[in-house]
């Protein structure tokens, strides 16, 4: 609840949160500057602002919500001290811990200059404006729907990765936790989408730098896992990669579905051998079907040992629709990501002999500073600091608490920004290293941060979010995506402990 109370109150028209019985549980400021006292007590209901001549009673208008989504005529309600106010209405309904809740938002109609008929401006004005508030709406609660989402499924992920960290490979259970991570990670792509759909500067949001070992890493792990025994895995990764920008949810559905291809060429006994090297090019080179202008790149190289691609087929495998495997497969993974690839400023290059095996080449554009190492082994991992962790999610509380506990730091948590500064304050014990979530209600992370600097100039924090990025002056290293495996909590603990500060 506390997500869409967030989402709304920096809304310029007034928004109510009400009930299935038509109590009001929250309202925008901007509906109390309307409204006044039934807003502001928090006991009011929408029968109390509900004016005279409307067709409709307060209940029939809620019940009849499917109606109402759709956009109605203009309303009449009762402002503050009884003045009547006319508004358009948009309502949402959504469900909140099983129960049904509603969003109200209202929005005066557009001014009439002069009569006009039904076709005439004032018309399509009033039509666009109650178009606008529906797709306020789908965007706010897509929105809500993101955060949740990502919280669930950072748990989720967090506890499975857990216990496939302690399971020996033989573990009658282990063969279902990796499905539940797999199927999680999947749900995680569906949130990032969600959340892009919804995310309304995602045109001007400059990418984070990202690891492309740890994400290759990642990948190939979620396949062994997935299918032990059916090929032989070799990787090759080099050391000190290059730095690059990019989209971890989508650049791990590419190395995703290049290992699928991969593993269905595979005959008995076959190998995949996954690479990755810095490139400096002094000039512009090709590569197959990719021009790379000059500059710096990392390359990620996955091979296989499989039945090859015919010679004819090759120059299509990037076409949409185009595909050789026989049903459901609709010809789009190869296509999709030329795309990603593409949208990244890099390139996609294959090489292939019937029967001999293929190649796949992906280029990235890269800085040429190397990013800090992150390749630990579990015992590596193991730290003795004291951590304070931070988030209004109580799931997400005990679940960092279980996975930072099991590596040996001590774990104190707060589920708000307020909280957190009081043991801040107290320093009993000192804090090494405090996690924060930055969307909260009251104080946000990035409040808490501003507020925790002033007690503790030197604290070493790491920020954490489904939605908000990192801003451009904020360190990339103390940031960490929901959702989250145990390994990447724990591999950005060790990174933002080790680095000197901000």
């Amino acid at each position: 609840m506390s997500e869409v109370v967030l989402a709304f109150n920096q809304a310029d028209w007034p928004v109510l949160l009400l009930d299935a019985e038509g109590r009001i549980r929250h309202g925008n400021a901007a509906a109390t500057g309307v409204f006044g006292a039934p807003v502001k007590s928090g006991t009011g209901r929408l029968a109390d602002i509900w004016g005279t001549g409307n067709s409709t009673a307060p209940k029939d208008f809620l019940n009849d919500w499917s109606r109402a989504a759709h956009g109605t005529a203009p309303l009449n309600f009762l402002g503050q001290n009884g003045n009547p106010v006319v508004l358009v209405t948009s309502l949402c309904q959504f469900t909140h811990e099983g129960q049904p809740q509603f969003l109200l938002q209202l929005l005066p109609p557009p001014p009439e200059t002069r009569p006009a008929p039904p076709s005439a401006t004032g018309s399509s004005d009033n039509a666009a404006l109650i178009q606008k508030q529906k797709l306020d709406c789908a965007l706010q609660l897509a929105r809500t729907m993101a955060l949740d989402f990502n919280n669930a499924l950072t748990s989720i992920l967090g506890h499975t990765s857990l216990l496939l960290s302690r399971a020996e490979a033989d573990h009658p259970w282990r063969a279902s936790l990796v499905e539940v991570e797999k199927s999680a990670a999947r749900a995680a792509e569906i949130a990032s989408d969600l959340a892009a759909f919804s995310r309304q500067e995602k045109e001007t949001r400059a990418q984070a730098a990202g690891n492309l070992n740890q994400l290759l890493q990642r990948t190939a792990e979620l396949f062994q896992n997935s299918a032990p025994g059916k090929a032989t895995w070799q990787l090759q990764l080099g050391r000190k990669l290059y730095a690059a920008k990019f989209d971890e949810a989508k650049l791990q559905q590419v190395f995703a579905r290049i290992l699928e291809n991969s593993l269905q060429a595979l005959g008995k006994d076959g190998r995949i051998t996954i690479q990755s090297r810095n490139l400096e090019l002094t000039q512009p080179t090709q590569d197959r079907n990719v021009q790379l202008p000059a500059g710096s790149y990392i390359c990620a190289e996955i091979t296989d040992t499989g039945c090859g691609i015919p010679a004819e087929v090759l120059p299509r495998i990037f076409e949409p629709f185009f595909t050789t495997k026989k049903a459901p497969h609709r010809g789009l993974g190869l296509a999709w990501v030329y795309g990603v690839i593409s949208n990244h400023g890099g390139g996609v290059a294959v090489s292939s002999q019937p029967g001999g095996g293929t190649s796949v080449r992906v280029y990235l554009p890269a800085d040429s500073k190397v990013l800090q190492a992150t390749s630990f082994d579990n015992h590596e991992l193991k730290g003795a600091e004291t951590i304070l962790m931070v988030d209004d999610e109580d799931l997400l509380l005990t679940m960092g608490q279980a996975i930072m506990s099991a590596f040996g730091y001590k774990v104190i948590t707060a589920n708000s920004g307020q909280k957190a500064l009081e043991i801040l304050a107290k320093n009993e014990p000192p804090i090494d290293l405090l996690i924060t979530d930055l969307v909260m209600p009251g104080m946000s992370g990035r409040e808490l941060v501003e507020q925790a600097r002033k007690t503790v100039p030197d604290l070493r924090i790491l920020r954490t979010s489904g939605y908000v990025f990192p801003g451009k002056d904020e360190n990339d290293i103390a940031y960490l995506q929901k959702p989250f495996t145990s390994r990447e909590l724990l591999i950005k603990v060790k990174n933002a402990l080790a680095d000197p500060g901000e």
